[in-house]
């Protein structure tokens, strides 16, 4: 057997390992990762070829399911084609779909391609959304064609710069032949749009960068807190949002940290070692004070990141959209009592749907008339949501999210 049929065949036996687990494990991307590195006959070539073809079968789930088990060739040659143009995957796009015209760029043209090859005569059926029908209701802008285009493709890696002067960073990625792209949004943010582990660079290793995705970064760009100020980073994690918030509020603020993960805030604690910020962050005292800001990073279902988590496009139903919606308004209720008079409260998810967004910042200024909506600060690529900003994935080619900036009277 050649290379690319044996290529074929590890696909196929990777896929239905998959397959049983993919519209119920939303932790399979763990789960990828420990199928393709507990196999020894796979390096990290080999590894990238695999890990961008099954991802690319979870972005276009419903047009390549119905296809491996009636015509398994045919699905991988529809993967093949739908693939990102990646050194990883050049050879084995060119054999296996060898004769395909171009991929086109947008979702609609790729679709008409494929039915376009049903044969002469044939009757084609259009081929299925590419996203689950419940997201109508909750974010009919995800339809608009920008958007609907954006959540099926792979997303770059974002990065923000801790450096003045990158010119010794952009030398190691020149050096590496790693293609980037600074952000016409956010001066700072800047993109690596290959295949590139930024985490095993010198840069990284000296607190250089943060990977940070730039629809995270304009959340707090947005909200410009002032500098000098003594925030709370209430649902903190591992923190990519409390550098950030630290390195915007100067050598004189401080954020107070806090996050029921105790290995979240661990990570969080090396990661600030490494940026040079581990002096301005502190765990939050049992009683905290009355905070000049508290970011509420609220956790949700996850939609705005579904290019780089596609499979959470299938493991998502509305049920959990309104269990997360109850533990959002509980997060706001508790850790509003925090902020100082005229304080601010950023409410934030990592979501496209109302019921997370929209829902429960309007129902908590309901209940707290001492608290007020704000617009945002800076004029990014945003479009209002009731009482807040969703960043949408066309607009930056980032992750989608939502932020309100609320101030206390």
């Amino acid at each position: 057997m050649n290379i690319v049929g044996g290529q074929q065949r590890t696909l196929r036996g990777l896929l239905g390992r998959l397959r049983p687990h993919w519209r119920s494990d939303r932790g399979l991307a763990a789960r990828i990762e420990r199928l393709l590195r507990g196999d020894r006959r796979l390096g990290s070539r080999d590894r990238r070829l695999y890990r961008e073809l099954i991802y690319t079968a979870l972005r276009y789930l419903p047009w390549v399911e119905p296809l491996l088990e009636a015509a398994p060739e045919r699905a991988e040659a529809v993967l093949a084609w739908l693939a990102a143009d990646l050194p990883s995957t050049r050879a084995f796009r060119a054999a296996v779909a060898e004769g395909w015209p171009p991929c086109p760029p947008g979702a609609e043209a790729k679709a008409a391609v494929l039915q376009s090859q049903a044969g002469p005569g044939a009757a084609a059926p259009p081929l299925p959304s590419l996203l689950p029908e419940w997201l109508r209701s909750e974010a009919p802008g995800a339809f608009a064609p920008a958007n609907y285009d954006a959540l099926a493709q792979r997303a770059p890696l974002w990065l923000r710069l801790a450096e003045a002067d990158p010119s010794a960073l952009f030398a190691e990625w020149t050096e590496r032949g790693w293609a980037w792209q600074p952000s016409a949004l956010l001066p700072g943010a800047v993109a690596l749009t290959g295949e590139a582990d930024a985490t095993s660079t010198p840069g990284f290793r000296r607190g250089a960068f943060e990977v940070q995705d730039l629809g995270s970064q304009l959340i707090l760009a947005a909200v410009v807190p002032a500098t000098g100020g003594h925030w709370l980073d209430a649902c903190a994690g591992a923190g990519g949002k409390t550098l950030q918030l630290a390195a915007l509020l100067g050598p004189a603020g401080r954020v107070d940290v806090h996050d029921v993960r105790p290995a979240a805030l661990a990570e969080l604690g090396r990661r600030a070692e490494r940026a040079g910020l581990a002096d301005r962050l502190r765990r939050m005292p049992a009683e905290g004070p009355a905070y000049d800001g508290v970011l509420i990073d609220a956790p949700c279902s996850g939609s705005g990141t579904w290019r780089r988590a596609p499979h959470l496009k299938w493991t998502t139903q509305p049920a959990d959209l309104r269990r997360q919606a109850q533990r959002q308004a509980a997060l706001l209720a508790q850790f509003a009592r925090q902020v100082r008079p005229g304080g601010r409260l950023i409410y934030a998810t990592c979501s496209l749907c109302a019921v997370e967004n929209e829902a429960p910042v309007t129902a908590f200024l309901s209940a707290h008339p001492e608290f007020a909506a704000e617009p945002p600060a800076s004029p990014f690529t945003s479009r209002p949501a009731g009482p807040g900003f969703q960043f949408w994935p066309a607009g930056h080619n980032g992750d989608g999210f939502f932020a309100a900036a609320l101030r206390r009277r």
